[in-house]
């Protein structure tokens, strides 16, 4: 077998998404194989035999789900049969919402009552400054959950207001960082001055808008898993958020941008795009906000927020580093790189991707939970394979 085909540990975790003490974990239940290398000190694995692991792992732990929400296929992203980059260009996330729940583009306002907004702030404000934009999120919905005695009432009709509300009470749990006078007339609009003292100006709202409808939905990633299955148990759609947002904390889904932002400031204000790369890699870090299994030639949502992104050193600098990814590994950039890059062109902080990106997945999930509250309960339940001590 030529040496090109073999794996050392490191990068066997880092394909696996595990640490290298879980690939060791694997190799002594007999799931993997691996062999010495030269010097007899350090493990290699042949790809084939990873690959073939990696597969049988994915068909094992995901179940097989119908869904007529998103449809990624040959480098696209289609919600209910409409190109999403299309929907992002000129439609309301309000309406894109609408789409994801009840199949039509219905453009209806995202109201919060005042005793919903004064409890979000109440139960939000005593949090302590390092908390990130999504605890407040987690806290603000367990309390409104509390507040709603008619929370379990899981008819469409029923979550699709539900859903309205909870978002818009979820932006409003964000404090603003500037006083914007007057109502917002969109939910870009309400977020904007929560993630920026900058001036909403209306191609900045155009790219929020964007990046929302964008955001919206991507099938059945892992935080959509989450939702659904706690749909599946008849958790009412607070929950089933809360479900969502579990899964969405992680440094390998919502977190992502959060990552890839310090990446682009270090490229944008110290060494360049090559050496920080250089520096990553050197670390045996992989590299943040890039690649995605979906689009190998490249995340369709990255290059419609990079179309929409005003000309500036971050915006620069990220398509800079996008150049060396690809011309190197031939791995393109992905939306948290774009978010990435958004964020700090409108001067916002480091979380606002991850912000941006769970206001969005709301809608997906409960979108999602719709179609699980119409199909049979409790169908998720798989079972393990024992790899622990025999009985005694």
């Amino acid at each position: 077998m030529s040496p090109q085909a073999l794996l050392t540990t490191e990068e066997v975790a880092t394909l696996l998404g595990v640490k290298p003490a879980t690939v060791y974990a694997y190799v002594s239940r007999g799931l993997l194989t691996s062999r010495r290398n030269a010097d007899g000190k350090n493990s290699l694995f042949a790809r084939a035999d990873v690959d073939t692991f990696l597969a049988g792992r994915r068909r094992a732990t995901t179940p097989g789900i119908q869904t007529g929400i998103t449809l990624i296929r040959d480098g696209t992203l289609h919600y209910r049969g409409h190109d999403a980059t299309a929907l992002a260009r000129d439609t309301p996330f309000e309406a894109v919402a609408g789409l994801l729940w009840t199949g039509a583009l219905d453009d209806v306002p995202f109201p919060v009552g005042a005793e919903q907004q004064a409890l979000a702030r109440a139960v939000t404000d005593p949090l302590p400054p390092a908390a990130r934009r999504t605890d407040r999120f987690r806290v603000a919905i367990a309390a409104m959950a509390a507040a709603d005695p008619l929370r379990f009432d899981t008819t469409p009709a029923a979550v699709v207001t539900t859903g309205r509300q909870l978002i818009a009470t979820m932006v409003h749990a964000l404090p603003p960082l500037v006083p914007r006078p007057g109502p917002a007339p969109r939910l870009a609009a309400l977020l904007w001055p929560r993630l920026t003292a900058a001036e909403p100006t209306d191609a900045a709202l155009r790219l929020l808008n964007a990046a929302l409808v964008l955001l919206a939905d991507h099938d059945i990633a892992a935080s959509t898993l989450a939702a659904r299955v706690a749909a599946s148990t008849r958790a009412h759609p607070y929950a089933v958020v809360s479900a969502g947002l579990a899964a969405f904390d992680g440094p390998l889904h919502g977190a992502a941008s959060g990552l890839a932002y310090p990446l682009v400031e270090e490229a944008m204000n110290g060494p360049g795009p090559v050496a920080t790369i250089a520096e990553r890699l050197r670390s045996g870090t992989p590299v943040p906000g890039f690649g995605h299994p979906l689009y190998p030639a490249g995340d369709p949502r990255a290059r419609a927020l990079f179309d929409l992104l005003g000309d500036g050193p971050a915006k620069e600098t990220a398509l800079r580093l996008d150049d060396a990814m690809r011309t190197r590994s031939g791995t393109a950039a992905n939306v948290d790189l774009a978010l990435a890059a958004l964020a700090l062109h409108h001067r916002m902080p480091a979380d606002a991707g991850e912000a941006i990106f769970a206001v969005a997945r709301t809608a997906g999930w409960l979108a999602h939970a719709l179609e699980e509250y119409a199909d049979r309960p409790l169908r998720f339940r798989p079972s393990g394979t024992y790899a622990g001590n025999p009985p005694a």
